[in-house]
């Protein structure tokens, strides 16, 4: 029996997808400046890649810098050569990643759990960690769209025994392993292995380990690790033994954080589906709970089962490393949201179909509307989210919340959100318009951060102002020297102006005359660094309290 086109993809469902999508990943990646040390300089090193029209060796300011893979690196050297070097080109590979990903969700659903394939698309696509790490020039979103694919691609696979799927598991697989190193494999295995160990189906485990899929696996991976590490003999040193087993087993890069650190970290990134999440899980523990084994014995099983030991894997693995980063628990996202969907999706008892196309019948079918204590639940944290992306430039600016009249419109504007949030949940209508409604509240959240934080943002975070300063006195590419800046500022400058910063504070003072960026007011101890040299006030970007100064020779 063929598996029935029960809900076929249409017109509508693509136009939803490519607007969202379109605005949640790629509206407003130049609305500021790139953050963090992480931003600029892996768009510096790809840019340096690029003009050497190397592809093997990422290097910092001309030096060999090996700390992660080549697959960002590649994708912004494509965007930069197509787009030219700016903050947008740096982060249109995460965009393009995120709508890879949507793109995934969608047809993997259509085709294995038709009826869900748009909640599924969608609730992934307006998920908090995703919109933001699709906004960011950084490894994260390159492993987790690559990771994801292929879990997809390995459970359509294993519910379907057809080897094509495989293929592309081994695909993806090797392109999360040219993203950020081993743990894409490391974790696909113990995940896998997990669920089959769960199931007991111990059949899938020779099945998955195909020796064409493993050769393609390597095809694909393998000749950069080789390249690299035959140009550069400290590569597996620095890469593997560094920045990965010394990363995970000691706080070398002072990273500490609690134990714990995750969990909040990852209930922020499924905003404004937490709430749902829980829900969704509180539903399965009591199934399992109720039924015990038998719980997951059954087909329909199968699948929120392999969700939840994808999204709980990464969160324990991560949580137990001595060095932790959010970005860490984004693989862990998209889990997350498609268990959201299958539970939406066991509420209104959408037809699924097992490997042999026959329907498997829902055990849970509720078709009717949302509780109110759940819709007023769900619509308080849409509402919290507007009251947050509303309030983000005046935070950004006064390093708190001010309360003013323009926190009273914005906490009057969410409350008339989560207002009709809630109803629209509590309604009849709720199962099918929850997705949407929610989308309506995340679109306004982005929207208004684009519009109204993102300029405070880049003005308090990115060096763009400070290299715009320098530009503005001096259209030759002077030196520029720091003092008492951070790593931020250091990293983002020699990004923007495409040459080495040199710190005083290392002995490194340039001999020819020179801008100085340093601490607001301190033109004195910058004169001590240069005896018997003029040291002139230039001007100052009050925004991030620093002064330039101009050092004659």
């Amino acid at each position: 029996m063929k598996v029935p086109r029960t809900n076929p993809q249409n017109r509508t469902d693509m136009l939803l997808l490519v607007a969202f999508c379109g605005f949640l990943f790629f509206y407003g990646l130049g609305a500021f400046g790139l953050l963090g040390a992480d931003e600029p300089r892996y768009a510096q090193v790809a840019r340096e890649m690029l003009d050497r029209s190397d592809w093997v060796t990422p290097t910092l300011q001309g030096k060999p810098w090996l700390e992660k893979p080549v697959l960002y690196y590649w994708q912004a050297m494509l965007s930069f050569r197509v787009a030219g070097v700016t903050d947008q080109a740096a982060r249109l590979p995460a965009a393009f990643d995120a709508a890879l990903l949507i793109i995934a969700i969608y047809w993997f659903l259509r085709r294995f759990r038709p009826g869900s394939e748009l909640d599924g698309a969608l609730i992934t696509a307006s998920c908090a960690g995703v919109i933001g790490f699709a906004h960011a020039a950084a490894t994260d979103m390159p492993l987790a769209a690559a990771f994801a694919i292929a879990l997809l691609a390995w459970y359509a696979g294993y519910e379907s025994r057809k080897r094509v799927y495989l293929a592309f598991f081994y695909i993806f697989l090797a392109l999360g392993t040219l993203a950020k190193g081993p743990v894409a494999p490391a974790l696909s295995a113990v995940i896998i292995f997990l669920f089959v160990a769960v199931k007991r189906d111990w059949r899938a485990i020779p099945r998955t380990l195909w020796l064409p899929g493993i050769a393609l696996y390597l095809a694909v991976m393998l000749p950069w690790y080789i390249a690299v590490q035959l140009r550069n003999p400290e590569f597996f040193r620095i890469f593997i033994l560094e920045h990965n087993l010394a990363r995970f087993s000691e706080n070398v890069y002072h990273h500490r954080r609690p134990f714990w650190f995750f969990l909040p970290v990852f209930l922020l990134a499924m905003m404004p589906w937490t709430l749902a999440l829980i829900v969704a899980l509180a539903g399965r523990a009591r199934l399992l709970w109720s039924e015990g084994k038998e719980a997951f014995s059954s087909p329909e099983d199968s699948w929120p089962l392999f969700l939840l030991i994808w999204m709980l894997v990464p969160i324990l693995f991560f949580s137990a490393s001595q060095s932790k980063l959010p970005g860490y628990i984004l693989p862990a996202v998209p889990a997350g949201a498609l268990l959201v969907a299958e539970y939406l999706a066991a509420r209104r008892g959408a037809k699924f179909f097992d490997a042999e196309g026959a329907e498997v019948s829902r055990r849970s079918r509720d078709e009717g509307k949302f509780s109110a204590l759940f819709a007023a639940a769900h619509g308080l944290l849409c509402g919290l989210l507007i009251f947050a992306a509303l309030s983000a430039a005046s935070v950004a600016r006064n390093h708190h919340l001010l309360w003013a009249g323009g926190t009273y419109i914005a906490a009057a504007i969410a409350a008339v959100v989560a207002l009709g949030i809630s109803v629209a949940v509590h309604s009849r209508a709720g199962l099918s318009l929850l997705s949407r409604v929610t989308m309506f509240a995340v679109v306004v959240s982005v929207a208004a951060v684009i519009r109204f934080a993102a300029p405070v943002i880049g003005a308090t975070q990115s060096a763009r102002p400070i290299a715009e300063s320098i530009q503005a006195f001096s259209h030759e590419p002077v030196p520029v020297a720091l003092y008492h800046l951070n790593r931020m500022q250091e990293y983002g400058l020699e990004f923007y102006l495409n040459r080495s910063a040199q710190p005083y504070e290392s002995g490194n003072v340039p001999a020819a005359a020179h801008v100085v960026v340093a601490a607001q007011g301190t033109q004195a101890q910058v004169a001590q660094f240069v005896p018997g040299r003029r040291v002139s006030y230039l001007t100052s970007i009050p925004a991030q309290k620093l002064d330039l100064y101009w050092v004659g020779k």
